[in-house]
């Protein structure tokens, strides 16, 4: 030992005196701690966490999301006291290893981690959270640096801390903290060992040296379905293969659809839905316009399903055969196209099941099956199914192998015709086992009924559904319900898909609005909602005559008749849903919900919203009134787009291909329904002199 260190040391009373004082603080401790309490004990654990989020109905049912996508889960957590606190998100993919990710406290107690979803299978997740003594202890340390204080004592208090920890520490980690431990109690200088205090790498080691008896594990461990991409974004186009023909002499086939197959594709749909495409009764079969009686040649509802040519697992021979529809859905395939399939559970007086199963239908007291009804309405063509029969094990087993079958035929996704008229239990059980041979098939649930029934079903597994939109015609009816749709706690288990119309919906507003009115529901449909569909060709050619004043149903409606259309015309909205579904494909922020904002707009006419995708911003502003020119000053929040408030910055119409400069927060927009009613503006700001680029 050298002189001066040896003087050094002699001349250093505060040393000797603190080294007393830890000592003593030693002994007080360690009396104090006899007997030990357990630190097992839940008593002990001080940190709260609630407000989960994803949590649906307390875990009872999945939240929901896609491959590629972040799952973002957030929580409250706090604790008494003024300590510091730490938590991590605790993530498997089916039954595997739990993946630790630290959680980032945001405001007001409220935390944040993700986890990607990168498989498709469910994951689970939960949430440990505890007090973190030596991050409580740095902070004070932090402050006494600031204020000029002695550190000294504080010091030792650190290498005990990290002492402490060693009992918890990975063994990987064992070395490095006993030397920061060793270096805070050393008689180096306070510099030195303030140095070693502040290392970032010596914070994360105590952070997963943590006493986990002492921390707080979220009591549920909480599920999410990751589905395949194509359940948060797809783009559906209806149509009736028996009116596909081009010649309009005869009905159309299977055979058409797959050669309008370049048509849809064309305009950038990946979903081609199909009605029923079973045989079809003839008992009580409905004519032209829904007549109760039909007259000879009326080819009857594709939903008045069986006959003897088979049931639900068969073609009808009028469409062409089993192989024909394989080969559509082969050839869809190989554009981009996806054959969904109608499962509509209910049975033409001549289905098979009901001479095979009578079992499974309920029977009058003459002895007749009960046909449906809804009064004054009677569907003498069609039999409900009696859910509640004693039987009811072999029917469910039955309408499951009707799902697989058509999976077998290369079907994935189906529109279920009305499920809310089957028991819930029913669809869960369904859905659970066709997930457990595809766990990527798609389910569109067409439950036009109370909002929490159209809930519940998607809480049961429904993948999307359809939605109130095509009954919103108004700016405050749009806000308020999209709105609801696009934040949680629906957006966690809810994916609405939006149609402006369906072969039952004709609105009153696309009977009298023209054009402009279709135009304008295209545009709010289509960016809106991630997944939105028409039923065409009706849609594109703008068909709007009603069956009678104040229907919803279309003249010479398609379900009761075969008919020919003209998609050559030249008043089509045909280029213009090309540009729309263009669009959805080239922007990320279409292809998604949850980014959906609207804005000020001082005029009620006029409907102001952005999407928006990381760097990908969409604004769209859409005129309301169909028969009126309306302007307007539109309010962005640009500088959340990254823009400054003097940076000028470019907006490009989609539609119109125009461009214009803005700058500011503020701007005017004016839409002549005549012209177009819609602006859908890609936001650019400028990136050199070489053009606009959002960065």
């Amino acid at each position: 030992m050298s002189r001066s260190t040896a003087q050094g040391r002699a001349a250093s009373p505060d040393a000797r005196t603190r080294d007393g004082l830890a000592n003593g603080a030693k002994k007080r401790v360690a009396a104090k701690a006899k007997p030990a309490p357990d630190a097992g004990d839940p008593r002990l654990r001080r940190v709260i966490i609630e407000g989960v989020r994803p949590e649906v109905d307390g875990g009872r049912y999945p939240a929901k999301s896609c491959v590629g996508e972040l799952v973002i889960v957030e929580a409250d957590i706090y604790a008494d006291g003024q300590d510091a606190l730490a938590a991590d998100l605790l993530y498997r993919a089916g039954g595997g290893a739990w993946t630790r990710v630290p959680m980032v406290e945001l405001v007001n107690d409220r935390w944040r981690a993700a986890f990607p979803a990168s498989q498709m299978t469910a994951y689970f997740f939960t949430i440990e959270a505890w007090v973190d003594h030596f991050a409580t202890w740095r902070q004070g340390l932090a402050k006494k640096v600031e204020a000029g204080q002695d550190v000294a004592l504080d010091l030792l208090i650190g290498a005990q801390l990290i002492e402490a920890a060693l009992e918890h520490a990975p063994a990987k980690d064992a070395e490095p903290l006993r030397n920061a431990a060793a270096e805070l109690a050393a008689r180096t200088t306070v510099a030195r060992r303030l140095e070693v205090a502040r290392d970032p790498a010596l914070g994360a080691r105590m952070r997963d040296a943590y006493d986990g008896r002492l921390a707080t594990r979220y009591e549920r461990e909480l599920q999410v379905q990751v589905d395949t991409p194509m359940a948060a974004h797809s783009t559906w186009y209806e149509m009736f293969p028996r009116s596909a023909s081009p010649d309009p002499k005869r009905a159309g086939t299977l055979r058409d659809v797959e050669a309008r197959l370049p048509y849809v594709a064309g305009m950038g749909f990946d979903v081609l839905y199909l009605p029923p495409v079973h045989p079809i009764g003839s008992t009580k079969r409905k004519g032209l316009n829904g007549a109760v009686t039909a007259a000879p040649g009326d080819p009857g509802s594709p939903w008045a399903i069986g006959s003897e040519a088979g049931g639900h697992k068969a073609v009808n021979p009028d469409l062409g055969t089993l192989a024909d529809f394989q080969r559509l859905v082969h050839k869809a395939k190989d554009m981009g196209v996806y054959v969904a399939l109608d499962i509509a559970f209910q049975c033409s007086p001549d289905h098979p099941y009901v001479r095979e199963h009578p079992e499974w239908f309920k029977l009058r007291p003459d002895g007749s099956v009960q046909f449906a009804e809804n009064p004054p309405k009677k569907y003498e063509d069609i039999y409900p199914f009696n859910f509640e029969t004693p039987a009811w094990e072999s029917l469910w087993r039955e309408l499951l192998s009707v799902f697989l079958f058509w999976m077998e035929q290369g079907v994935s996704i189906f529109r279920v015709d009305n499920p809310h008229t089957k028991p819930f239990a029913f669809w869960e059980w369904l859905i659970g086992e066709v997930r457990k041979v595809d766990s990527g098939v798609i389910f569109l649930s067409e439950a036009f009924t109370r909002p929490k029934i159209m809930y519940h079903l998607a809480k049961l597994g429904f993948t999307q559904s359809y939605t109130y939109f095509t009954w919103r015609p108004d700016k405050r009816g749009l806000v308020e319900y999209f709105t609801e749709l696009s934040t949680p706690p629906v957006a966690d288990f809810f994916r609405p898909n939006v149609w402006p119309n369906t072969p039952d919906i004709l609105t009153e507003q696309l009977q009298t609005g023209g054009r402009p009115t279709f135009v304008a529901r295209l545009v709010l449909a289509a960016t809106l909602s991630a997944n939105y569909g028409m039923y065409g060709p009706l849609f594109e050619l703008m068909e709007h005559e009603p069956r009678e004043k104040d229907s919803e149903e279309y003249l010479h409606s398609e379900k009761y008749e075969v008919r020919h259309w003209d998609i050559g015309r030249p008043d089509s909205l045909c280029e213009l849903i090309t540009l729309i579904n263009k669009a959805r494909r080239e922007n990320p922020a279409l292809q998604s919900n949850t980014g959906l904002r609207f804005h000020d707009i001082d005029n009620g006419q006029l409907i102001a919203y952005s999407k928006r995708a990381e760097a990908d911003v969409v604004l769209c502003i859409v005129n309301l009134d169909p028969n009126s020119t309306q302007s307007g000053w539109v309010s962005l929040p640009i500088e959340e787009w990254g823009i400054a408030g003097d940076e000028p910055y470019q907006v490009h119409d989609v539609l119109s291909d125009a461009r214009y400069t803005w700058t500011g927060p503020r701007n005017f927009v004016q839409l002549d329904p005549r012209v177009m009613p819609a602006h859908v503006f890609r936001v650019r700001r400028r990136a050199g002199e070489s053009g606009w680029e959002f960065q």
